[in-house]
């Protein structure tokens, strides 16, 4: 069913002189405790017909100065620009504009430009209420009436997508006419309606078991991928700051509107059995935009042409959360990126572990808005380490892309003419070297390690473990190795000898401190 827009618009060549004014992106909106916009805004330029413009969920300002100087491109008096800026995007990046939210003409076409790319928004739902039967979703109309819209089938497999208007309110309710939420749409929204899931029976599942299996068939998977794209396998980017603006106010948005992931089928790669993992669905449209956006960044580094395949998340991780060391699906999955949209309350770094084409373990680690590109069919990750920290959150997107020329078959094909050649030297001549001193969170005194190599691209992220696995039970003990449940049993640390290792430790940071300052430099542990 059409939904009528319920804009109330009008334009006329006043004088902007008596417009609302803003200076300054950064210091003239209004900004919540969390530094995210609290309302939608429309920023003009000089000269434009606008000052009379009115939306319901849009403030409009006269940009002037650096205001004006940041969002503009052309100060031509024969050219009228305009940008809408979303609620809850960052302080930091609203001056960073995705194109569609752009215009760019004459004044005479804004009305329905600001309809399609501002008003209009694509929102989801979901049905976690009734099992047996769709509910029914209303659209209320001007005159308080209800309308049927659609039905929704139970389960995230059912969510419906649709574009609507802000400010639009819609009821669900039962077959039995009985009301489960009214909602009224204030940003491109995800929604559950009823409490999601648990992710999976955990009485079906021998865990240990199945990770083993697991991790066997992994490596075996990622050995039979011959075609490489990099040096490494990996690389570390960054999202550009308008995309990153763009999805940080999604998120934040519907930061309250996670569901349970489900996880029936789907195997042991994420530990849902042990902590809770979300999901906060991108709608399809939104998706369709990003991957394409992406593929540009993608082709760069991949240096080959490359199709959209798939894009999935937000995922959302919590405290504990541990991700078993895993390849991607050949068949839609060869270059992929890695993108951290949010993360909080972490003690410690949570680093993405990726093994190079020579199965050498690197932790890379994360920002928001920082990206990885990796082979994903190929190249082994994971984060065997558990997140810490009391309400820790992580929140990713994973987008997908194969070459178009080889399309399914890619991986069994030579490297093309003009491939970056693999670092494959085994020998690679890497070595810890003593970095300083720090103190844990508990009061423990610790030695802060890095590495270097004689090759540097190995240098900056190659693991301090200096892991490098040669099997699948390489990948096995890892898991193991790092399960905190085992850490004291692995590393024969008891009560009794625990005050030892740390006094022992601490003798011989004084040493490396004193041979420092008397000019001998040692700088190896």
């Amino acid at each position: 069913m059409f939904l009528r827009c319920l804009l109330f618009i009008s334009f006329a060549a006043l004088k902007t002189s008596s417009a609302s004014t803003v200076e300054s992106v950064a210091h003239d909106l209004s900004y919540d405790e969390n530094q995210k916009l609290t309302s939608h805004y429309l920023l003009y330029q000089e000269g434009c017909p606008l000052a009379s413009f009115t939306s319901p969920r849009y403030q409009t300002l006269l940009a002037q100065g650096e205001a004006a100087q940041q969002l503009f491109t052309d100060d031509s008096s024969e050219t009228c620009q305009a940008v809408c800026i979303g609620r809850g995007t960052d302080r930091s990046l609203a001056h960073h504009v995705m194109p569609s939210m752009h215009y760019q003409g004459d004044g005479a076409d804004f009305r329905p430009w600001f309809q399609k790319n501002c008003a209009q928004v694509e929102s989801c739902f979901m049905n976690y209420y009734d099992r047996t039967n769709p509910l029914q979703l209303y659209w209320i109309n001007a005159q308080g009436e209800k309308q049927l819209h659609m039905q929704i089938e139970y389960g995230e497999p059912k969510t419906r997508c649709f574009h609507t208007y802000l400010g639009h309110e819609f009821v669900a309710e039962t077959v039995e006419g009985v009301e489960v939420a009214k909602v009224t749409i204030e940003f491109a929204t995800v929604l559950g309606f009823g409490e999601s899931p648990p992710s999976d029976d955990v009485s079906a599942h021998n865990f240990d078991e199945e990770i083993e299996y697991t991790l066997r068939e992994e490596w075996k998977r990622h050995n039979e991928v011959s075609r490489t794209f990099s040096p490494l396998g990996f690389k570390k980017g960054q999202l550009p700051r308008d995309v990153f603006a763009y999805m940080g106010a999604f998120y934040y948005n519907n930061r309250h509107h996670a569901s349970r992931e489900e996880w029936k089928g789907r195997g042991v790669f994420v530990n849902w059995w042990e902590t809770g993992v979300y999901f906060i669905q991108v709608p399809w449209q939104m998706k369709q935009m990003l991957q394409i956006r992406l593929l540009e960044l993608v082709e760069a580094w991949a240096g080959v042409k490359v199709e959209q395949t798939v894009m999935y998340g937000l995922r959302k991780y919590t405290e504990g959360a541990r991700l078993l060391t895993h390849v991607d699906r050949r068949n839609t999955h060869a270059v992929s990126l890695i993108v951290n949209i949010a993360q909080g309350n972490l003690t410690e770094p949570w680093p993405v572990e990726v093994q190079d084409h020579m199965d050498r373990m690197h932790e890379i680690l994360m920002e928001p808005g920082d990206i990885v590109y990796y082979e994903s069919a190929k190249a082994l990750h994971g984060r065997n380490r558990p997140m810490t920290g009391p309400n820790s959150y992580y929140v990713n997107l994973f987008t997908h892309y194969r070459p178009v020329e080889d399309a399914d078959d890619w991986y069994k094909k030579p490297n093309p003419e003009g491939t970056p050649e693999p670092i494959m030297d085994v020998d690679e001549g890497c070595r810890l070297v003593y970095k300083g001193t720090s103190v844990t969170p508990d009061g423990q005194l610790g030695v802060v390690q890095g590495v270097e190599c004689k090759d540097q691209r190995l240098t900056a992220s190659r693991s301090p473990t200096l892991f490098q696995a040669k099997s699948g039970e390489d990948l096995i003990e890892w898991w193991r190795m790092t399960d905190p449940r085992n850490k004291d049993k692995l590393m024969g640390v008891t009560d009794e000898t625990l005050h030892a290792k740390v006094d022992q430790l601490s003798a011989m940071v004084e040493k490396l401190l004193e041979e420092r300052t008397s000019g001998n430099k040692n700088d190896e542990l």
